[in-house]
């Protein structure tokens, strides 16, 4: 029998972002004989995940840090859990994460695994220059789409870099510390079993919210960031709603910029129109509530979120941000706009909501672009690959120096 790897997930926080939601439902379908899942946090009020991961056997634990700063000084600690767990491999996901992972590497040498979920072009500079002096000192680097690979190749040295093809055949049998990490993609996916479209949910949520039946419903899940330009979002609606006046907007979730939100809301007159029930920890009931999801970012990684509710049958109108571009195929399973000319939303918006029959094939075709190509098993068993060969390299690379 193969020995057990375990893995070390490395990151900010356990709140209900994108990168944070995928650690409990990888854990779900990941081989649990083979592989051993830690995770290790560090803003302690940040933590909706630690349920979710807590019922599925695991013990999250938070070296508690108010602030960035902080976070460099649970180094040592982290060391010391890796070396009393015996820690295969660490996996840190978002850039300071993968900054306080890479020390701690260096100083257990236990192989480093980063996920980069979004582009770096959107990072503060203190950010983006601590990400990229550190960027080599990690074993592996994961892509979630072609958009963030392009963007990690653009700002670092493109000839840094080894491919790593999944599965793993013929890869070299010996790495030194000098050799270049490997970069790879590994797409987000998502348990197509879990979200499907369970009419009788979405009808409660509609009772909940006080939709009247039959109405048309426009919704979306996202963090309040500035990113996501929900102010937009709500303008759009806004204009959706005077041409089409039977229908209702849902945005679920919370962020920093609520009472901006909120305000916006109130001035378009939105307040009987746009629900904003706050943060769901079981986000599949409204996606069943929902005839399309509307997305209109600036940038993106790959979305999660976009990925259930496509997943849950929702067609999609959206801005072609970062990956969302490559998961929606167009006129297939939604309809894209460019960035910049996100004022189209709205008239694709009125366009499937008077043409049922376009609405219902874009959303079939939603759902089975998910099950071809961003199912969460294909992803888990590509991750696994990565860790046992990651391992393995190690074990080699301490064999062959004693």
């Amino acid at each position: 029998m193969q020995e057990e790897v375990r893995v070390l997930h490395l990151i900010k926080s356990l709140g209900r972002g994108g990168a944070e939601m995928l650690l409990p439902e990888t854990l779900k379908v990941h081989n649990r004989q083979q592989f051993e899942f830690h995770y290790a946090y560090f803003l302690p009020w940040k933590d909706q995940m630690v349920p979710a991961l807590e019922a599925l056997g695991a013990k999250p634990v938070c070296f508690k840090a108010n602030n960035n700063l902080q976070m460099f000084q649970r180094v040592n600690a982290i060391c010391h859990y890796v070396q009393e767990h015996k820690i295969d491999v660490i996996h840190c996901h978002l850039p300071w994460a993968g900054v306080i992972g890479r020390l701690v590497g260096k100083k257990t040498d236990v192989p480093v695994v980063y996920t980069e979920h979004n582009k770096w072009e959107r990072y503060n500079k203190i950010t983006y220059w601590l990400n990229k002096l550190s960027f080599s000192w990690q074993d592996a680097t994961v892509a979630v789409s072609d958009d963030v690979q392009q963007s990690i190749r653009k700002n670092t040295n493109s000839s840094s870099f080894r491919n790593f093809q999944l599965p793993v055949e013929d890869q070299a049998k010996k790495r030194g510390k000098a050799q270049k990490p490997y970069l790879l993609n590994i797409l987000n996916g998502v348990n197509t079993t879990h979200f499907v479209r369970d009419e009788e949910a979405g009808l409660q949520v509609w009772k909940e919210l006080g939709i009247p039946a039959n109405a048309p419903v426009i919704g979306t899940v996202s963090v309040f960031r500035f990113q996501k330009r929900l102010d937009v979002w709500m303008e759009i609606a806004a204009d959706i709603l005077k041409r089409m006046p039977e229908a209702h907007f849902i945005i679920v979730g919370d962020g920093p910029l609520k009472e901006e939100l909120l305000a916006k809301r109130k001035a378009l007159g939105l307040e009987e129109r746009l629900h904003m029930p706050g943060l769901k920890t079981d986000v599949k009931p409204y996606f069943s509530a929902m005839d399309i999801y509307m997305m209109s970012s600036i940038f993106e990684g790959l979305p999660i979120a976009l990925l259930e509710a496509m997943s849950c049958g929702c067609a999609v109108i959206s801005t072609e941000a970062g990956g969302v571009g490559e998961v929606v195929e167009e006129g297939m399973s939604g309809l894209l706009c460019d960035v910049d000319d996100y004022s189209k939303l709205a008239d694709y918006g009125v366009q499937l909501l008077q043409n049922q029959e376009q609405l219902a094939a874009l959303a079939t075709g939603a759902r089975e672009r998910v099950q071809t190509d961003f199912s969460i098993n294909k992803m888990t068993k590509q991750l696994e690959e990565l860790y046992l060969y990651l391992k393995e390299e190690r074990v080699k690379t301490v064999s062959n120096h004693s």
